[in-house]
């Protein structure tokens, strides 16, 4: 069956970046030449996504607004002569068909993602936490796809971190099946070092069959007071399969100051334009 709508959780407060994110969405904080919220939506669509949830919550109507059309900029922009920036405007609404769900309480990603099961159905759909950035970009959740539709089950994305730093991460205890998936036997969410089963962690990139729902919507709340995810994922286990796949490469992290930073910095290096003079001027405060 083929995954046609993709769920984007965009409503947590963004309390690590007050007080700018008391006005301002953090999805909307800019990573280089656009915000955090399109490298998400960018990935859904270049994986043949068809339909993005975005799950927001009260004050965060600016990400609605960011992907609708705005017919008095784009007439300003005409008349400017300006056809460059008149194609990127008029390309953000045209990107996919956007659906924006609104939930209610704030109770952590697992009831962001019960939030839009009204629009999802009885359909599988990819899930992306846009904090979580993957140098592959589209590449890993293209790949989880095909995980999906040869094993017919939910599939999420897996790599290795230090013992120091599972307390971060939903974290799995898997079995090998081929070089780089994981048959999931168990997950636990956010454990001390000592009690990790691994240090396979869960990152922002989800395939999961509409049975989640139900898991969700009777997972009683986990850690920080949340539903977590994670524990929906465990409660599905004993009657669905779980595969993982263990990716290459970085997966960059803007939930945090310092993590927004070092992901601007990192795609600024990688940017054609920007980058050549990004790494002299980084090279001359090294001096």
């Amino acid at each position: 069956m083929k995954v046609r709508k993709a769920v984007i959780a965009a409503a947590g407060w963004g309390t690590r970046f007050l007080p700018i994110t008391k006005s301002v969405p953090k999805e909307l904080l800019p990573l280089v030449d656009k915000p955090i919220i399109q490298y998400a939506v960018e990935e859904a669509v270049a994986c043949g996504i068809e339909q993005v949830v975005i799950v927001t919550t009260q004050g965060k109507t600016a990400i609605e607004d960011y992907f609708d059309k705005n017919i008095a900029l784009e007439h300003i922009l005409e008349q400017r002569g300006k056809a460059d920036l008149l194609q990127k405007i008029r390309r953000l609404p045209d990107m996919a068909d956007f659906c924006f769900v609104r939930q209610k309480e704030p109770l952590g990603v697992g009831h962001a993602v019960l939030s839009a099961r009204a629009v999802v159905g009885e359909e599988p759909f990819a899930l992306i936490l846009p904090d979580d950035l993957l140098e592959q970009k589209e590449l890993v959740l293209k790949r989880m796809l095909e995980i999906f539709q040869e094993y017919q089950s939910s599939v999420i994305a897996l790599k290795q971190v230090g013992r120091d730093e599972v307390e971060r991460y939903g974290v799995v205890r898997a079995k090998k099946i081929v070089e780089d998936i994981y048959q999931v036997m168990d997950l636990v969410e956010k454990p001390k070092p000592s009690q990790a089963p691994s240090a396979l962690a869960i990152m922002g990139r989800y395939v999961l069959t509409p049975e989640i729902f139900a898991e969700l919507a009777s997972t009683p709340p986990g850690a920080g007071g949340e539903i977590q995810l994670t524990d929906g994922l465990k409660r599905l286990l004993p009657r669905q399969a779980i595969y993982g796949y263990e990716f290459e490469g970085e997966c960059y992290d803007a939930g945090t100051i310092s993590g927004w930073i070092q992901t601007t910095v990192a795609l600024a290096l990688k940017h054609p334009e920007i980058g050549p003079e990004l790494k002299s001027y980084l090279a001359r405060l090294a001096r």
